[in-house]
């Protein structure tokens, strides 16, 4: 069993991505060419922003979107502690500070009521992550970010196709990144990523910060980096986009019967909640375990594959400790010691959900 099953999906749409690929092999144009502007349409169409900006990764993407804000050292973005590293990396990177808020223990999600408390003078944005497919409170978030005159970036490398309230992730603030990574909802055969804004002067400091600043052939008006998406891996997304309608259906379908097969379960094992104004992607499917570590290996006997995202949350992670010491995010870290994510993909039969659930029940059994 594949934690991920991304060779049931290339087998379904195997002639679509050959004929995508083949196209760009028969043009040559591998770097901007003809499929990275339709990929932009129809992606920004797809989540209903007036831009899409097409990169070479999701971290890629947070890093322009912080770039195009002119973030500078001393400025502060606020995020939360218990995501992938990617978030507070780009942050740091550019000079800026982390400034972390806890999450939620049912969602996993930043807690929108803290964030107020987080904020200072030297707060240039707030960045969100939808952590496993589900966005966080984006109105609550907005709103205060307005008043404070902020910029929000939610961070949705794993929550492309999800909604709140009706409307997409990646257009449910001023800027949206997502990744194309491969074990994604959307995943290319590579890295790959795009930043959507309704602002079109974002957009262009974007598109331009992409090709090392130029707004013209060795024209740089701006610091840039080599941030490209390359043809070939919008090509493959081109083709999977035909299918993705359906995959998110599926995802759907298969965390809600994971949810039911989970909830005898119960409390040595709880999925975490989706909140009735939103959905999830399920980029994962994550459950919390107190007894994780026999969990994991007493179902990695049994043959069922296992990830935990995240261990460690980022202000305990050594390369940030040093930062952060005598700061403690409580749940962030209840967290990263029960969460466990179990096989998610579209193509998961429901016969391997029933065996996954059945070494549970198992696991469960011999640990009691």
């Amino acid at each position: 069993m594949d934690f991920i099953d991304l060779k049931s999906q290339y087998r379904a749409l195997k002639r679509e991505i050959d004929a995508r690929i083949q196209r760009v092999l028969d043009h040559g144009q591998y770097i901007l060419g003809p499929e990275v502007r339709e990929l932009e349409e129809k992606l920004a169409a797809y989540v209903g922003a007036r831009h899409c900006v097409t990169v070479a990764s999701g971290t890629e993407a947070l890093l322009i979107a912080l770039m195009a804000l002119e973030l500078k050292p001393g400025d502060e973005v606020v995020t939360t502690p218990f995501t992938f590293a990617a978030t507070a990396e780009m942050i740091v990177l550019l000079g800026a500070k982390a400034v972390f808020v806890d999450v939620e223990e049912d969602t996993a999600n930043i807690d929108a009521a803290k964030i107020a408390a987080a904020i200072t003078p030297r707060t240039r944005a707030i960045m969100p992550v939808s952590l496993y497919g589900q966005p966080a409170d984006m109105d609550e978030i907005n709103a205060l970010a307005t008043r404070r005159r902020i910029a929000v970036i939610e961070d949705a490398a794993q929550s492309l196709g999800a909604t709140y309230k009706g409307r997409r992730s990646c257009a449910l603030s001023g800027i949206g990144c997502t990744s194309f990574f491969p074990s994604k909802p959307l995943g290319c055969y590579g890295d790959g990523g795009a930043i959507f804004t309704d602002d079109a002067a974002l957009a262009t400091a974007m598109r331009e910060i992409r090709v090392h600043g130029q707004s013209g052939r060795y024209n740089h008006t701006r610091i840039g980096v080599g941030g490209r998406m390359d043809s070939i891996q919008c090509a493959v997304l081109l083709a999977k986009l035909e299918r993705f309608d359906w995959e998110l259906e599926r995802r759907a379908a298969l965390g809600r019967r994971y949810n039911e097969l989970m909830a005898p379960l119960a409390p040595r094992v709880r999925p975490l909640k989706v909140r009735p104004d939103r959905t999830s992607v399920y980029a994962q499917y994550t459950v919390r375990a107190a007894d994780r570590g026999r969990l994991e290996s007493e179902l990695k006997a049994r043959g069922i594959p296992t990830a935990v995202h995240y261990p460690l949350s980022l202000h305990q992670q050594p390369a940030y400790a040093q930062h952060y010491k005598g700061q403690s995010f409580p749940i962030s870290e209840k967290l990263a010691r029960e969460v466990i994510s179990l096989p998610m993909s579209a193509d998961l039969r429901e016969a391997d959900q029933d065996a996954i659930a059945a070494a549970i029940t198992e696991a469960l059994r011999v640990a009691a």
